[in-house]
């Protein structure tokens, strides 16, 4: 693959800081040692988890977005890999793989031409081969019987997860999704706003649950659209923390009975928690106690497929608190976890 790097044991002895009297994370996990057959790989090792970053801001971009999110994987791999490694972190259950970096092909479409309308189509093209690749990857690290762990990029990467899962399964599968926006926007070409319309429009999405959607960041014409479809349900951030009509259990529950019946991924938006540095951040969301709750209680159900945290923005002043969130994060569901 092109655009794949394997992660090395030079670039784990580079970002791990050895402690004495301490037994770190990254001194733990397991490596492949090369690209040459992924599936061959991971089938071999003893493993549950697999890591793998996506260094990417072309699905931002192509969604008139903030970009930056390429950045998130650098951060977060290097903060979990230096948490503590004991029982209840799971480190020696967890192959990191390495990162896809679309870097070098986002500066070439800003360069490419100076209309933003034709690096938008550009973008929106290109997406499509970021598709690709992580659909390939997700349903290899699947058929493989590990779950990946899929950080970075923005949410466009929900569609290349849900397919990826989807083929390797051979059905459909469903998806529940923390975050202020449905990502259920028209099939207009892809981009970070429609991963899951065009996963639910091409049969590989069959039920859809967004936890925490955003009444102000949703328009009617989208509203009317996800509700004349029963596949699709929804709780609002309003409805849930502001007018309390239900509680954030309750809430949850109603999220399993739609999606857990079947093979599920789960998705976390960093856009929905509040004061995050992320591609749409927001001063009003879900605190991150929240959402560390909403991913223990679906980590738990035993038809959870992949586990995908987006959208975060790693700035020179955010970079431990995105590094610390995303090991919480990843730690938090292997915990609950019970492959």
């Amino acid at each position: 693959m092109q655009y794949l790097n394997l992660f090395t044991s030079q670039d784990r002895d580079t970002i791990v800081k050895a402690r004495k009297g301490e037994s770190k994370f990254g001194e733990h996990i397991q490596l492949l040692p090369n690209l040459n057959n992924i599936y061959d790989s991971l089938e071999d090792l003893d493993v549950s988890y697999v890591i793998f970053g996506i260094k990417d801001d072309i699905g931002v971009f192509a969604n008139h977005g903030k970009t930056g999110t390429s950045g998130t994987w650098d951060v977060a791999i290097k903060y979990l890999l230096n948490v503590q490694s004991n029982a209840s972190t799971k480190a020696k259950k967890v192959a990191i793989l390495g990162h896809l970096d679309y870097t070098d092909v986002f500066q070439n479409i800003l360069k490419s031409n100076k209309s933003a309308k034709k690096q938008i189509a550009k973008a929106r093209s290109f997406v499509e081969e970021i598709d690709k690749d992580v659909s390939y990857l997700v349903s290899i690290i699947v058929k493989a019987g590990k779950i990946p762990i899929v950080i970075g990029g923005g949410h466009n990467n929900s569609y290349g997860n849900i397919k990826g899962a989807s083929l390797a399964l051979n059905k459909k599968i469903s998806a529940v999704n923390f975050d202020a926006h449905s990502d259920f926007r028209p099939e207009e070409g892809r981009h970070s706003g429609n991963g899951f319309s065009y996963a639910y429009a091409e049969g590989f999405l069959k039920r859809y649950f967004v936890f925490g959607l955003h009444e102000n960041y949703t328009s009617d014409k989208l509203f009317k659209t996800i509700n004349k479809l029963k596949d699709i349900q929804y709780i609002t951030y309003e409805d849930l923390e502001v007018r309390q009509k239900t509680t954030f259990t309750q809430a949850l529950t109603e999220a399993e009975k739609h999606v857990c019946d079947r093979y599920f991924g789960l998705e976390l938006d960093c856009d929905a928690i509040a004061n995050i540095p992320s591609s749409a951040a927001t001063p009003s969301g879900f605190t991150t106690l929240q959402a560390r709750q909403f991913i223990t209680f679906f980590a738990r159900q035993n038809t959870v497929v992949y586990f995908h945290i987006c959208e975060a923005i790693a700035k020179k002043k955010s970079i431990q608190a995105i590094g610390k969130l995303h090991s919480y994060f990843i730690t938090d569901f292997m915990r609950a976890n019970n492959k």
